[in-house]
């Protein structure tokens, strides 16, 4: 914990984060962290299977417990961050690729305000043409995340094995938790401080939906009053329940302090592109996800006074109460990631120009024939896109959204993986292909297509063989073939590929 007021450190215990690549790969297993050990480690590997040196790959981890404007008062953070760029540009000669995930593209984004303040504008998007070559953004909370809401009130434990309320109580100790919080996409700020709007209707989610309720007692009758999420975002919710909850005066003090008030950028407000060469926004999607909770007293001391009553989830374009009821209100084409709401992940799709190219395709292994494609479809800024495009049943896709004419100069694409989950999205083999893909289509000076060809995906590491039981050989016989090495203990780990992965990448520039 740290003292919620002014974020120092817990008097019995201070901690600092890692660094280097060990503070990105995995955590340290044990009996907490178990299942959720590995995060960076499968692209780490990928990265240096492939041929990029390990000291090519620089991992700049931060104090996730911070508010934005706390990690450089307290760590430099930023000043590092830029200096690590910098030298980074000296060691190799070229600009870098920078892969962020879920608060990760926050701290980045806030980067890239900050730099504004730092460097004179004449020389900004120069500095920024010259340090960074493309931004992968996976899993981004672009309008924030629901769950912060229930964790602000009721706490959640990821799975560690702490009490929902101590998770709480930790949880809102951090200036960083409020960074979360879910907002409308119409929350824009002509000054340092909120405006506070009234229009209801265009919101993501109606108001009884978007966020949560809260049922209080007030003359012995039932109270219901409802929030959105511009309401959660902008205090009105923390003021309202001031006098139920000790911990609304912590949580209303860090939004004003570290967020409304931060000089830099307010965090609470809606994204614009970044003004990179390169921007990627990947995430999952079609997860059943929670958008919204009703709460109410649970008549227990704090910090159990609340309970979750019921929750509503987005599922794959529908919205329904946890009972299984269909509830009226305006879903994503899509449902999110089971941590982040679709309208939230999806925000970076405004980014998008008049024309974009769109692809679908299986996450895995495909000869080409089930990719479908449609060429300059019409995207009306601020509005979803929704390709022309069939599903078969139990196939797991992606969808690219590619546009490089839009902006001279400049890429944006949006991937969307199907039933990818967020916390686990580092470690999905789909995605790490693709990024690899990406990168060394990216990096290759031969390379003469704006984007990676997606007409195909053969195996390109031995892992990506295995046996074809019902054909008693290996699986894409044109790629792997068997070939027995001591040690083997089934017939999938003989099958190996034909030829080097060089030869295979080739295929991709």
């Amino acid at each position: 914990m740290l003292e919620p007021y002014n974020q120092t450190d817990h008097p019995q215990c201070k901690s600092r984060p890692d660094s280097g690549l060990s503070a990105i790969t995995e955590l340290d297993p044990g009996y907490i962290t178990g299942p959720l050990s590995s995060v960076w480690k499968e692209w780490v590997k990928w990265c240096i299977e492939f041929g990029i040196e390990a000291n090519a790959i620089i991992a700049v981890p931060y104090d996730w417990r911070l508010s934005p404007s706390k990690l450089e008062e307290r760590d430099l953070y930023f000043h590092k961050l830029k200096l690590t760029f910098e030298t980074a540009y000296k060691l190799r000669g070229g600009p870098s690729l920078v892969f962020a995930h879920s608060l990760g593209n926050l701290v980045f984004r806030y980067f890239l305000e900050w730099l504004k303040l730092e460097i004179a504008p004449k020389d900004y998007t120069n500095w920024l043409d010259k340090h960074i070559h493309a931004y992968f953004a996976v899993g981004t909370p672009f309008l924030g995340a629901t769950e912060t809401i229930k964790a602000a009130l009721s706490g959640f434990t990821f799975g560690v094995p702490v009490s929902e309320g101590t998770a709480r109580l930790m949880f809102n100790s951090f200036g960083s938790s409020m960074w979360m919080l879910p907002f409308s996409k119409y929350c824009k700020t002509d000054s340092k401080y909120w405006k506070h709007f009234s229009e209801k209707g265009s919101d993501a989610y109606p108001s009884v939906l978007d966020v949560m309720e809260n049922t209080t007692m007030e003359c012995s009758l039932p109270t219901q009053l409802s929030f959105t999420a511009r309401e959660v975002a902008d205090g009105t919710f923390f003021k309202a329940i001031e006098d139920y909850d000790p911990d609304s005066k912590i949580l209303l003090h860090q939004l004003q302090k570290s967020y409304h008030g931060d000089p830099i950028l307010n965090p609470l407000t809606p994204w614009d592109r970044p003004p990179l060469k390169n921007v990627f926004c990947i995430y999952g999607i079609d997860s059943k996800t929670e958008v919204g909770y009703y709460f109410a007293p649970s008549g227990k001391p704090y910090p159990d006074n609340w309970i979750v009553t019921d929750i509503i989830y987005e599922i794959e374009g529908s919205l329904y109460s946890r009972s299984g009821n269909l509830v009226e209100g305006n879903p994503g084409a899509a449902s999110g990631d089971e941590t982040v709401s679709y309208h939230s992940l999806s925000w970076c799709k405004n980014w998008l120009g008049p024309k974009v190219n769109i692809t679908r395709t299986p996450q895995s292994e495909h000869d080409g024939t089930d990719v479908q494609i449609e060429l300059n479809v019409t995207h009306d800024h601020g509005a979803d896109i929704i390709p022309n495009m069939t599903r078969q049943p139990k196939v797991k896709y992606i969808t690219y959204y590619e546009d490089s004419e839009s902006i001279p100069g400049r890429r944006t694409a949006v991937w969307e993986l199907d039933k990818v989950n967020h916390r686990n999205m580092v470690r999905s083999p789909a995605l790490m292909k693709e990024l690899w893909l990406e990168m060394w289509h990216d990096i290759h000076p031969a390379a003469n297509a704006k984007f990676v060809t997606k007409a195909k995906r053969g195996p390109l590491r031995d892992d990506d063989c295995y046996w074809d039981y019902g054909k008693a050989r290996c699986a894409w016989p044109e790629y792997c073939e068997y070939s027995y090495a001591f040690g083997d203990v089934h017939l999938g780990q003989s099958c190996r590929l034909k030829h080097s992965s060089a030869d295979l990448l080739l295929y991709y520039i």
